[in-house]
């Protein structure tokens, strides 16, 4: 849900449009060349030479970790060097080991080659180049835009997958994700504005003084541990999910698009009441425990249920209908708990949590097909969220804030100390910290009691371009 206000919001100018869908195709066009080997990966890495369970595993998530190495060490210099540099050295990256991934006969060589696409890392330099090219009031519209697209290259991959591997097998996939990433440097170059000045924004990137804070926030700690867990299970899950289809069900790998096509598109509907439930109704918390469940039992039936399609079929609509709940729902969370002032580093370490959950889910999982076959494997994913849904029966009860960025002007400490007093006595404020030197306040509001009217009265009129 947008957090603007309707007396504070005004359109999207043209530029910050194009801000939102340039970087948005970018983030499709990457993303979609990681996600179409997830369905399609396992039965090739059987055919690679020096092959292993652990090794096809290694092979699946071993870009979580470079990506979780090097995504805050790239936005940093991004900082410093500017942000369009960064993310055509990432996409370089990507594009070489897209390259060294098609060209490998042998499953280390694609190991090395998945490692190359991740360390191309540019997932926070993205989020600061967006903010530094839009408005305070309308950079959560740009970082949804953004989200949404990974969604939907996530939907496109697991369909496109077993096509393009029918067409030209997965060594032409690795060949056409490089064709995406070059795709994608083109539109960097030539769509992506180009910003004035390259600016911190505490809402967007890390803070390191803020960065002890988060890791002691017991509330943050359980969203981080749950997205860990969520691609643990997603990528363990695609280590075994190409046998089970082929050896249980006698569904060919190239035909497998037309059991997830339907199952992805249903899952998206279905997802949908349940989040209107969850941030409408308030019953977040619920929602969370609910999917967690469904989520663990919905993995066991890959192995405990009839092997018939049918059977498949309702176990993987389950699975992903709950996985949309959690993949909209954790994000949303974050928002919500992190301090005002927090917000970027509270995502930037889940998003590293999630990375590394890529990696570990894929390495184990390899490592528990390799000494207990399919049902080792599930069961293994099965026990990690059952951890999960230990420990999230202790969250609170979260309170449903959203986060709003207002532009303000402060000379001095002073000045930004009586704003922030000012500010945090406005009905239906929360919490509020004056970033002067960024020349914003960071705000946690209560939507349905927050005072429009006065503050609007700190809104400026001046909405100046920050692009040229």
């Amino acid at each position: 849900m947008p957090d603007q206000l309707s007396g504070l919001d005004d359109k999207m100018s043209p530029l910050e449009r194009r801000t939102a869908y340039s970087l948005a195709a970018i983030y499709v066009v990457r993303m979609l060349g990681l996600f179409m080997i997830l369905p399609v990966f396992t039965m090739y890495g059987m055919e690679l030479k020096g092959h292993t369970p652990l090794l096809i595993g290694l092979a699946l998530g071993i870009y979580g970790l470079s990506q979780a190495t090097f995504q805050i060490p790239l936005g940093t210099l991004s900082d410093r060097i500017g942000r369009k540099p960064v993310i055509l050295f990432a996409l370089t990256l990507f594009v070489v080991g897209s390259v060294v991934a098609a060209l490998s006969h042998t499953i280390v060589g694609v190991i090395v080659g998945r490692a190359l696409q991740g360390a191309g890392a540019m997932s926070s330099t993205v989020m600061a180049l967006a903010a530094d090219l839009t408005r305070e009031q309308h950079r959560t519209k740009i970082m949804a835009t953004i989200g949404v697209s990974i969604g939907i290259a996530f939907t496109i991959g697991m369909v496109l997958g077993p096509v393009l591997n029918a067409w030209i097998g997965v060594s032409g996939i690795f060949w056409s994700t490089a064709a995406l990433g070059l795709l994608a440097m083109g539109v960097a170059i030539g769509v992506v504005p180009h910003p004035r000045s390259h600016l911190h924004h505490r809402d967007t990137g890390m803070v390191a003084a803020s960065f002890g804070k988060v890791l002691k926030n017991r509330e943050l700690l359980r969203l981080d541990l749950g997205i860990f867990i969520m691609q643990f299970v997603l990528t363990s899950n695609f280590v075994v999910l190409p046998v089970l289809l082929a050896h249980m069900t006698h569904l060919p790998i190239n035909r497998s698009w037309e059991l997830y096509l339907p199952v992805m598109v249903l899952a998206f509907l279905l997802m949908i009441p349940f989040i209107i439930v969850a941030e409408q109704r308030r019953k977040m918390r619920q929602i969370l425990l609910g999917a967690i469940a469904v989520l663990g039992l919905a993995n066991l039936t890959y192995v405990y249920a009839d092997h018939s399609l049918f059977a498949m079929a309702a176990g993987l609509l389950t699975f992903f209908t709950a996985f949309s709940v959690l993949e909209a729902t954790l994000p949303s969370l974050v928002a919500k708990v992190a301090p005002a002032d927090q917000k970027g580093t509270a995502m930037g370490a889940y998003s590293t949590s999630q990375f590394l959950g890529v990696f570990t889910g894929g390495t184990v999982g390899g490592m528990a097909y390799g000494a207990w076959g399919i049902h080792g494997a599930i069961v293994t994913s099965a026990s990690a969220v059952l951890l999960w849904l230990l420990v999230a029966l202790r969250m609170a009860e979260p309170q449903y804030l959203s986060s709003y960025v207002l532009p303000i002007k402060a000379s001095d400490a002073q000045e930004a100390s009586v704003l922030q007093a000012t500010l945090a006595a406005i009905r239906g404020v929360a919490d509020v910290a004056v970033a002067a030197d960024e020349g914003v306040a960071y705000l946690k509001i209560d939507r349905a009691t927050i005072d429009e009217t006065a503050l609007r009265a700190f809104a400026r009129a001046t909405r100046e371009p920050q692009a040229e």
